[in-house]
């Protein structure tokens, strides 16, 4: 997986490089600087992001925290760090998850219910880009797309049955515990109900449909406000769309990164799905780019402190535990 990661963000940097070198440079970094600092208001509208997901996933860890261990507070801290951890390292965008856990086992929470949280609200993820990629897509077969327009519809289409099939698998069959009565006796675990309680736990869930559409909305809504940052990139690059062609752009540029999400930072891959559809609504390359280079500068400014703070918190916890080894000795 790692060496597959590597591969993939060359081929993705090389895709960049290459938009770059048919670019005109200088003119991006004029639009960047015509426009100046009204770009920063897109960090801190990226809250309204991180709240939405944040409630719905608090809501599906509700019956297994009865205590609160986990306040609201706390999982939107937590939500920040996994989108930085998914969004700046090179993790196939499922090490976001795995912190997540961590950090929250760190609260008191048990693995295996969290565990089952994290799955489900990832599965939920997927299905919510699907809708917000069907509604993008509807928004560009009514704009007249072109025949390449059409193979990447007929990718995102024919790729639909992953996510739905993954939902029915998770709720009515026992797949962790087959994993783990195939692949026990290989690392040498024996009798381990592990695999069997994260399938309980993902049934349980699953099956609370009220929740799942709550979660399913809020991720729906929280995806949409993204296409703000499209929106108001170009108004202050004096290329003014509607709203509709925002949801368009984030929309199938979100479906795609995800698609290829194997490629660290959908590296290239959200340049060339911008420049792509951006053509469509008479965006140029220069303007495409650099409405990527503001999704960047967003994920870097609004990442990397949630990763530096994660850090501190890891390394305190190390020192802790040194010392209380040194103290036990």
């Amino acid at each position: 997986m790692k060496a597959a990661a590597y591969i993939a963000g060359l081929l993705g940097l090389a895709l960049l490089i290459g938009l770059v070198i048919h670019a005109d440079v200088p003119a991006i970094l004029h639009t960047w600087k015509q426009a100046g600092a009204p770009l920063l208001w897109l960090i801190p509208y990226r809250v309204i992001f991180f709240a939405l997901y944040a409630v719905g996933w608090r809501a599906m860890l509700r019956p297994f925290d009865p205590g609160a261990k986990a306040g609201y507070g706390y999982v939107l801290w937590v939500t920040t760090v996994r989108e930085a951890v998914d969004r700046l390292l090179p993790v196939a965008s499922v090490g976001g998850g795995v912190v997540g856990v961590r950090l929250m086992r760190a609260r008191g929470l048990a693995a295996v219910p969290v565990s089952a949280t994290v799955i489900v609200e990832i599965l939920l993820t997927l299905i919510t880009l699907y809708v917000f990629g069907a509604v993008a897509t509807l928004i560009l077969l009514h704009s007249g797309a072109s025949s390449n327009h059409r193979d990447v519809i007929a990718v995102l289409t024919f790729s639909l049955p992953i996510p739905l099939g993954s939902l029915l698998l998770l709720r009515y069959g026992a797949v962790f515990q087959r994993m783990e009565r195939f692949l026990g006796p290989m690392v040498g675990l024996h009798e381990s109900d592990a695999g069997a309680s994260l399938d309980a736990d993902l049934r349980a869930c699953l099956a609370r449909l009220r929740t799942l559409g709550v979660a399913g909305a809020l991720q729906f809504v929280a995806l949409v406000s993204a296409s703000f940052e499209i929106w108001w990139a170009l108004q202050l690059f004096d290329h003014p769309i509607s709203g509709a062609a925002a949801v368009m752009l984030e929309g199938l540029t979100q479906a795609l990164r995800h698609l290829a999400f194997i490629v660290p930072a959908g590296l290239g891959v959200q340049e060339g799905a911008l420049v792509l559809f951006g053509h469509t609504l008479g965006i140029s390359t220069e303007l495409a780019l650099a409405v990527s280079a503001v999704k960047r500068m967003r994920e870097v400014l609004c990442g990397v402190p949630p990763l530096l703070w994660w850090q501190w918190l890891e390394s305190r916890n190390l020192g802790d535990h040194a010392r209380t080894t040194r103290l036990r000795r």
